[in-house]
C-alpha cells in the first residue's frame, strides 16, 4: 500500500532538524563559507540530538529510525548548507551503514557504537588522484605482514579528512586480481604513518572539510580487515548505494532552499510595475524547481522504501542521485537568474547554492556514470544480484541478529 505521508516520528524529526538549521546554521553559514571554516560544533550538536546514528539500530548506539528518516535529516541539513549534509552522508551513509552491513560483531562494538553515538567520527577513503570513477585504478596497497597489513598510498577528495577518527580505506591486497583484489580496512587516525591535509580553493562546499589522506607504512591489525580479503570492491559499491541515497536526499534540500530564497525575492523585487513573480518566465523557473523537488523526493523515498524492506536498490538509488542532483544544479542556476545581478553576489545565498550544487553532480558517481548505469539496466547489460550481506530491513527487531 502506498503511503506518501510522514509518520508522527518523521514529522517530529523534520521539524527538529529544520529548527536546528534555522537557529544554528543559517545565521553563520555565510561567514563559515567565506572563511572556509568547518564548524565542528555542529557535529557535536547533531550528536546531542541523537542524529549521528539516525538509522543505526539502538543496540548499536543509534536511534533505530528508518532509512527515509535519514533522508529527511539530510534534506533539512542541506537546506542549510551542503557541507553539513555531506558530513552526515560520509559519517552515516558511507561509513556507519557500511559497518552495519559488513562488520563483524567485535568491529561493531569497537567502531560502530561510538560512531552512532557521535563520540567518534567516521570517514571514507576510496578516491585517489588517478582513481575516481575507475575504482580499479587505485594504487594504494596493503601487504600482509604477520598478523598485520602494511598500507601505503594516498587518497584525495576525502570529506572530514582532518576531523574524522576512523576511516574506511580501500587498498589492493592482490593487484593481479584487478578489482577482485581490493580489500577494505578500518584505519584509526592516530595510527603511525597516517596523516591528512585539507584542500584549499574549492569552488563550493567551502564550509566543509575536504582533503587528502597519506598512508606511509601504516600498520593495521588483521582484526581491522572489513569482510574478507578481495571483498573491498563489493563493499565499496554497497557503501555507495548508501552514500548516494543521502546525497540524493540532500539535493532535495538544496532545491527547497532555492525555492524559498527565490519566492521571497519574487515578492520583494518589482519590475515594470509589478512583483517579478508575476512575470511568466520567472514563474516558469519557479515551476521547474517545484517539479524537480517533487520528482526527486519520489525517487528518494522509493529508494528508502527498498532499503527499509531489505531489498537491493542500486538501480533506484542511482536514478535518484542522478536526477535529484541535476535538478538541484538547475534550480540553483535558475535561482541566480531570478536574482539577476544580486544573484552574482554573496549578499544573497543563491550564489553559494550554485557553487555547492556542482560537486554532487560529480562525486559518488558523475552524472555520466549514472546515465550509463541506467541505460545498461534498460538494455539488459546490467543486473543486480542480492548481496551476501544486505542492510537490515526496518524495523530491526524483526531480526534477532540485531537484538541483544
Amino acid at each position: 500500500m502506498l503511503n506518501f505521508g510522514f509518520s508522527e516520528e518523521q514529522e517530529m524529526v523534520r521539524k527538529m532538524v529544520r529548527s536546528f538549521v534555522d537557529k544554528e546554521i543559517m545565521p553563520h553559514i555565510g561567514e563559515w563559507d567565506a572563511n572556509s571554516h568547518f564548524e565542528m560544533n555542529i557535529m557535536k550538536r547533531l550528536a546531542d540530538l541523537n542524529l549521528m546514528g539516525v538509522c543505526v539500530p539502538e543496540c548499536y548506539g543509534g536511534s533505530g529510525m528508518d532509512y527515509n528518516t535519514l533522508a529527511i535529516v539530510c534534506e533539512e541539513l542541506e537546506r542549510g548548507d551542503t557541507a553539513f549534509r555531506t558530513a552526515v552522508s560520509v559519517h552515516i551513509g558511507l561509513n556507519s551503514m557500511t559497518l552495519l552491513q559488513f562488520a563483524n560483531e567485535a568491529q561493531k562494538q569497537k567502531y560502530l557504537i561510538p560512531q552512532a553515538k557521535g563520540e567518534k567520527i567516521g570517514a571514507f577513503g576510496l578516491t585517489e588522484p588517478n582513481a575516481g570513477s575507475d575504482v580499479a585504478a587505485l594504487q594504494t596497497t596493503a601487504v600482509k605482514d604477520g598478523d598485520d597489513y602494511i598500507l601505503n598510498g594516498s587518497k584525495s577528495w576525502i570529506s572530514l579528512c582532518d576531523v574524522a577518527d576512523n576511516f574506511l580505506v580501500f587498498a589492493y591486497t592482490d593487484k593481479s586480481m584487478k578489482h577482485k583484489g581490493i580489500s577494505a580496512f578500518i584505519v584509526e587516525r592516530d595510527t603511525p604513518g597516517f596523516s591528512s591535509k585539507a584542500t584549499k580553493g574549492k569552488m563550493g562546499i567551502r564550509a566543509g572539510n575536504t582533503g587528502e589522506l597519506f598512508l606511509e607504512d601504516v600498520r593495521v591489525p588483521k582484526e581491522n580487515l572489513l569482510g574478507e580479503e578481495g571483498e573491498g570492491f563489493k563493499i565499496a559499491m554497497a557503501a555507495l548505494d548508501n552514500g548516494r541515497f543521502t546525497v540524493a536526499a540532500g539535493a532535495c534540500g538544496q532545491i527547497m532552499a532555492c525555492i524559498e530564497a527565490s519566492v521571497d525575492y519574487c515578492h520583494e523585487r518589482s519590475t515594470f510595475g509589478k512583483e517579478i513573480g508575476r512575470h511568466q518566465l520567472v514563474q516558469q523557473m519557479i515551476a521547474k524547481m517545484e517539479a524537480g523537488l517533487q520528482m526527486s523526493r519520489l525517487l528518494v523515498y522509493k529508494a528508502g522504501w527498498l532499503k527499509n524492506e531489505g531489498k537491493r536498490n542500486t538501480k533506484e538509488t542511482s536514478l535518484a542521485k542522478w536526477q535529484a542532483c541535476d535538478f538541484a544544479n538547475q534550480s540553483a542556476n535558475d535561482a541566480v537568474q531570478i536574482f539577476g545581478a544580486y544573484g552574482y553576489s554573496n549578499e544573497y545565498p543563491v550564489e553559494r547554492y550554485l557553487r555547492n550544487s556542482k560537486a554532487p553532480v560529480i562525486y559518488e558517481g558523475t552524472r555520466e556514470i549514472h546515465t550509463i548505469m541506467q541505460a545498461e539496466y534498460v538494455l539488459g547489460y546490467r543486473e543486480d544480484r542480492p548481496l551476501s550481506k544486505m542492510l537490515p530491513a526496518w524495523p530491526y527487531e524483526a531480526s534477532e541478529e540485531y537484538v541483544k
